[in-house]
């Protein structure tokens, strides 16, 4: 059961990078209301003594309201100090945020580097190439709505390869066609949203492909299935590390050892819950035009003794007949050590009962015996009659991420 207890304390004054990051938001206009002044003025507060930021603040003040004192958006603009980005607005309407100018790849390296295998490779190659394969935005590198040539889909050390939102959709000449260009790349990772990659492996299956350069998979975007990591793991044969993080506060935990581990450099974490799951809080440590204190980042964590798991994002849970949150890592579980699957939704009915959509690997596949298991177990789980279909795609979000589970409206 979920509880609304914090479980994580720590004083205001340390770590000392904590108080930078408190000075800066004092001074910001969002902080400036009585709530905020009182909790932060006291000299005994502690962090969980603090208000909590909502997703709809920071939607509504971000990024003016952030700022502190004596800084502006135009001024920084044109002096080139920030870049301004917008979410990708998967919970929720998009949400301004402004970053310096090398931010995300120093908070990116950081989160990498905690892990020792990555370390090791940093540390004889400061530079790795690799390919991307993630929801294309039109940001001036990847666009769905337009086909960008390859020139304009390499930045740095980086080529984007997918400009496709649905890669269900995508012709064997396409896939064949991205295969080529990270072959001819030789990246030594790829950065994939889950989905996407799991679908370019199963075409490298297909076809025998393999790319020699390849020395890790790293997973973001959204919520990593295992059935998505168990198709990238026996295609690729190369590590699968899943990073989680979001526009607003980077990149936060990164997986080792089957949990994920925190940046204490890059924020300090928080779950609600003392045991068991809880919402995550999230305050930010790094960036002086973007001081987050306690902010709602809008998904489920459960402390282990070395770290986290993620559960996924809060509006994606579903609830069992006793009311119990039924969290998108607890309903894939079920899905570890089923074959065939090359990705699904879970969609809960106002009733509580649910219907899977199952997007198999091969077209041609039966996965009767599958859609038997899951339906019995996934309906043991709700307490309801869950029923089951193959489908060809299952089509994403507007903001182009998939959801493994959801709950229709009334």
């Amino acid at each position: 059961m979920l509880s609304s207890t914090t479980a994580f304390t720590a004083s205001l004054d340390c770590p000392a990078y904590l108080a930078v990051a408190i000075s800066q938001a004092t001074t910001a206009p969002f902080y400036a209301t009585k709530e905020w002044q009182a909790a932060l003025a006291s000299p005994t507060a502690r962090l969980i003594d603090l208000p909590r930021i909502t997703k709809s603040q920071l939607r509504e003040h971000s990024p003016e309201g952030f700022l502190p004192a004596g800084m502006n958006i135009p001024n920084l603009l044109a002096r080139g100090l920030i870049e301004e980005e917008s979410t990708s607005g998967t919970s929720g309407a998009s949400v301004r945020v402004v970053f310096g100018k090398t931010w995300w790849a120093e908070q990116e390296r950081r989160a990498l580097v905690r892990h020792p295998f990555l370390a090791e490779l940093f540390a004889t190659q400061p530079k790795l190439r690799r390919a991307v394969l993630t929801t294309p935005g039109c940001n001036g590198v990847s666009c769905y709505n337009r086909w960008l040539n390859l020139n304009q889909r390499t930045q740095g050390d980086s080529l984007f390869v997918n400009q496709s939102r649905i890669p269900f959709n995508l012709s064997e000449e396409k896939l064949a066609g991205m295969a080529q260009e990270i072959a001819d790349w030789k990246p030594a990772f790829l950065d994939v949203d889950p989905v996407h990659g799991a679908w370019f492996a199963l075409h490298c299956e297909r076809h025998g492909l393999h790319f020699p350069s390849l020395r890790f998979i790293l997973t973001s975007y959204e919520y990593t299935s295992v059935s998505h990591r168990a198709i990238m793991e026996r295609v690729f044969r190369v590590p699968v590390i899943d990073l989680y993080g979001s526009s607003e506060t980077g990149h936060l935990l990164i997986e080792y050892e089957g949990v994920m581990r925190t940046i204490p450099e890059t924020a300090i974490l928080e779950s609600t819950a003392t045991d068991g799951i809880g919402e995550l809080l999230v305050t930010t440590l790094t960036n002086p035009y973007l001081p987050l204190l306690r902010y709602e980042v809008g998904d489920y964590v459960e402390r282990t003794e070395d770290g986290y798991w993620l559960h996924g994002r809060k509006r994606d849970a579903l609830t069992d007949t006793h009311g119990r949150t039924l969290t998108t890592r607890m309903i894939d579980q079920t899905f570890a050590g089923v074959s065939g699957i090359a990705h699904y939704q879970l969609r809960q009915k106002v009733d509580g009962s649910a219907h899977l959509f199952l997007v198999p690997a091969k077209l041609t596949d039966d996965l009767s015996l599958a859609q038997t298991q899951l339906t019995a177990e996934l309906g043991r789980l709700l307490g309801k009659a869950v029923t089951a279909e193959c489908v060809a795609l299952i089509a994403p979000e507007d903001s182009g991420k998939f959801r493994l589970t959801l709950r229709e409206a009334a």
